[in-house]
């Protein structure tokens, strides 16, 4: 046995609780939070984020699998203090960061925080060009669990060696912190990050929107289609990420939310909420904690969904899941309610006769021996789970 496999050995052996930096027990299924991004942007404080937790605790997000409280852009001071260190906003954040991060972990949660890889953040902060050892110790004092890494001001770098550089920071740590590698799928990262972080962008900025697109956002279904081919990359510790969810924000419908969450689950990607928790309709509750949902995404087998088929009008996108049991979704991409068929023999990878079951509506709705069909509203989702019948 090699020294390294046998100090893990004995690491695990007689500290079976300890996850080592570069284990892929840090994220076994894509990571669920919150995001202070997508509704607050730079406008967050100490208060708002002890409001969050204690709102999440109380609605149930918390127990629902929403565990990592992520703060983005805008947490610090504008320029580092006089030994070179990241300083939290003395004003917003007057506790410190790790008396935020002791708050957060007595709460039951995870503590996020968000870097740039340049030499400032993408709203003007300071980044972690040429300082990345510095950062990752500091980020591990505070008890940090989690680095959204993103990559503006960057010129000169290149994205492969600038993140494997800061991954490489993190595990000398010792404190295992899930890296998410946010630099927009540029350089494919699919392609070289598994272990290097455990979940990459595939994608530029999500914005509130089906499909709208605009100078740095996009609609979730433009996202979605930049999905297709991908699923062969991710697995268990190494997830695809289409960027956070934005259920309950914008001018999205609640079908549009609804069919939005159906397919980040059945792509496997990471949950991390951005809306106001804090005040919410209940409608737009039910989306987030809809726990047959939040199974299908969390499923230990670690598959990501893929697209079957796609019409005039529809589109068809399937997930296999633990226990030979199948996700189905069958999306409505017209601009007016619509009855959807889903013709069971035209899935070839379905070989038994299966029970169907309908996430949304929590109702069992036949099985695979003859087509489905069923209303759905434009922009929705029919979110099926299928288990094969005794």
């Amino acid at each position: 046995m090699k020294f390294a496999a046998m100090i893990s050995f004995l690491l695990f052996a007689v500290f079976p609780q300890v996850v080592l930096a570069d284990s892929p027990d840090l994220a076994p299924t894509p990571p669920m939070g919150w995001n202070s991004w997508n509704k607050f942007q730079t406008r967050i404080n100490e208060q708002l984020i002890h409001d969050v937790a204690e709102a999440m605790i109380a609605n149930g997000m918390r127990d629902a699998g929403y565990t990592c409280i992520n703060l983005d852009d805008g947490w610090s001071m504008k320029k580092r203090d006089d030994e070179g260190n990241l300083v939290g906003d003395t004003k917003r954040f007057s506790s410190g960061m790790k008396a935020l991060g002791d708050y957060l972990h007595d709460h039951g949660f995870k503590f996020g925080i968000y870097n740039c890889a340049g030499t400032q953040t993408c709203a003007g902060y300071p980044g972690t060009r040429d300082h990345d050892e510095q950062d990752a110790k500091t980020y591990a004092s505070w008890g940090v669990d989690y680095l959204k890494y993103d990559w503006c001001h960057t010129e000169g770098l290149k994205a492969p060696e600038a993140y494997k550089k800061m991954s490489d920071a993190l595990r000398a740590t010792d404190r295992p912190m899930v890296f998410s590698i946010c630099e927009w799928g540029g350089s494919k990262p699919w392609t070289w990050a598994n272990g290097v972080g455990q979940l990459w962008r595939t994608t530029g900025d999500i914005g509130p929107c089906y499909d709208c697109k605009g100078q740095y956002t996009n609609g979730w279904k433009t996202l979605l289609d930049q999905q297709v081919g991908l699923e062969k990359y991710a697995g268990p510790g190494h997830w695809n990420d289409p960027d956070m969810l934005e259920v309950g924000n914008g001018s999205m419908t609640l079908p549009e939310s609804r069919g939005h969450f159906s397919l980040w689950c059945i792509l496997a990607a990471p949950l991390i909420a951005g809306n106001d928790v804090r005040h919410m309709k209940d409608e737009v509750h039910d989306i987030l904690t809809n726990r047959d949902a939040i199974a299908v995404d969390q499923d230990p087998l670690g598959k990501q969904g893929f697209r079957v088929s796609k019409d005039d009008g529809k589109e068809i996108w399937a997930k296999e899941l633990s226990g030979g049991d199948w996700a189905v979704g069958a999306l409505n991409t017209g601009s007016e309610s619509a009855k959807l068929d889903v013709d069971w023999n035209k899935l070839d990878f379905l070989k038994d006769t299966y029970t169907v079951r309908d996430l949304w509506t929590k109702q069992d709705v036949g099985d695979t021996s003859k087509p489905y069909t069923t209303e759905v509203d434009s922009h929705d989702v029919a979110f099926l789970r299928l288990h094969p019948a005794k």
